[in-house]
């Protein structure tokens, strides 16, 4: 952790934001910090028992065994602008990560996390309404920008769940930049929000829906079209999906809108195998959410800790996610895919209670001891399966209503590219 976080890493941001300690003390700030990203790796502990790992290694030295009160005060000392400025510097690709027709490919999506119920929380971040009665927690909205393949974060932000995920994205425009493509689902498809977007010199492949009447200006040999959307000139792909899974088949309709107009280059069969990429956004929220947080409450009962928190655990979960495409990048025929999150979860939690490695050697190990304990044990080739979009394990003990099946069967893929002269004459419904 400490060769993707180094100490001279953590030292500036504390001296850019006027965090380092005034005077000597048990807890110095840089140490805070590393609690703070330790925390990140274990989050069922209290702030004590995640200490306790930090030095755990450390037989024969003299060690501060700090209160909860003194952890508690030296985590507000610090506050929440170091860590947000140690977000901002490790966010970013991987070193030589892999390209699409000479593209970086990003996703773009938004998901929410529970807070605990505080006053001073729900003053800035309330509980979700619904017909369901509403969220028991309040809640935050994240939205980041995802390096698919390596799944690495470009940029996220947070705010309140009452904010939209348009206006959070307008927030992430600093991030895009030509040679990126963006691939977003339809939430994103606003005519303001793809202009934005497409402001930025980054390229876009986002679904739109069916209904979305669209003038044909030029139809392709591959079956796509130019359009225009406000003052933009775009390209459409209409798609029949058919999985065959079970014995049965289902069918699905894709319309995707991108800026990438050259029908040679990016003939409309592989946009729409591309796209499905996008879903790889959704499995860096699970291992963010569910790998690292297993599903828990954020702990902080105040909005800076909050701020400090959040950020705390993106810059953990960056940190293994750079480790991890060290390791693939290693092995150039071995797909990011294949690397276990969770192998590199534990592995790092190891290092961490081992106090492996602490000082960096002045020799970079690429590698490392989580990138080795990743190759050691890759995840066999994605096979090609679907999963019902359904909850597994309801909040009730009690069985819902209906029969779902929630099994995950193996499928086979079949893509149809749809005429735009067959669409004019035959819309959508």
């Amino acid at each position: 952790m400490t060769q993707q976080v180094p100490f001279e890493m953590v030292d500036a941001v504390l001296a850019q934001t006027r965090a380092v300690q005034a005077r000597v003390r048990d807890l110095p700030s840089r140490v805070v910090v590393y609690l703070l990203l330790a925390a990140g790796l274990f989050t069922e502990l209290g702030y004590r028992q995640v200490w306790a790992r930090l030095v755990a290694g450390l037989d024969g030295l003299p060690v501060a065994m700090p209160t909860s009160s003194a952890l508690s005060q030296a985590r507000r000392r610090v506050g929440d602008k170091p860590l947000a400025a140690l977000f901002r510097l490790v966010a970013g690709p991987p070193a030589g990560a892999g390209r699409w027709r000479g593209l970086l490919v990003c996703a773009i999506d938004g998901t929410s996390m529970f807070v605990p119920d505080s006053t001073a929380n729900l003053a800035v971040y309330p509980r979700q309404a619904g017909t369901h009665g509403g969220s028991g927690y309040p809640m935050l909205r994240l939205v980041a920008v995802v390096v698919c393949g390596t799944r690495t974060l470009i940029d996220a932000v947070f705010t309140s769940i009452s904010t939209g995920e348009l206006s959070c994205a307008a927030r992430l425009l600093g991030c895009l930049h030509p040679g990126m493509l963006l691939l977003a689902d339809r939430g994103f498809a606003a005519r303001t929000m793809i202009e934005q977007f497409a402001g930025t010199g980054a390229d876009l492949l986002i679904r739109d829906k069916d209904d979305r009447r669209l003038p044909v200006i030029r139809r392709h040999h591959d079956g796509s079209w130019l359009s225009v959307i406000g003052t933009m000139s775009v390209r459409v792909v209409d798609a029949e999906i058919v999985v065959s899974m079970n014995g049965k088949r289902h069918i699905g309709r894709y319309r995707l809108i991108t800026t990438l107009t050259d029908q040679r280059r990016f003939p409309a069969m592989d946009l729409v195998t591309l796209y499905h990429h996008r879903w790889e956004i959704e499995t860096a929220y699970l291992e963010l959410k569910s790998t690292l947080l297993g599903g828990r409450v954020l702990r902080a009962r105040t909005p800076n800790g909050i701020s400090q928190e959040v950020h705390a655990l993106l810059t953990t979960y960056q940190a293994v996610r750079l480790a991890m495409a060290d390791a693939t990048a290693s092995r150039p025929t071995t797909n990011p895919d294949r690397a276990s999150f969770t192998i590199a979860v534990h592995a790092a939690r190891d290092q961490i209670t081992h106090a492996a490695g602490v000082i960096a050697d002045t020799v970079i190990d690429l590698v490392g001891a989580i990138g080795r304990a990743v190759l050691a044990d890759l995840l066999p080739p994605r096979r090609t399966r679907i999963s019902p979009r359904v909850v597994k394990r309801a909040i009730s003990k009690h069985r819902a209503k209906g029969t779902i099946d929630r099994t995950t069967y193996h499928a086979t893929f079949k893509i149809n590219i749809l005429d735009a002269a067959a669409l004019t004459t035959n819309p959508p419904p």
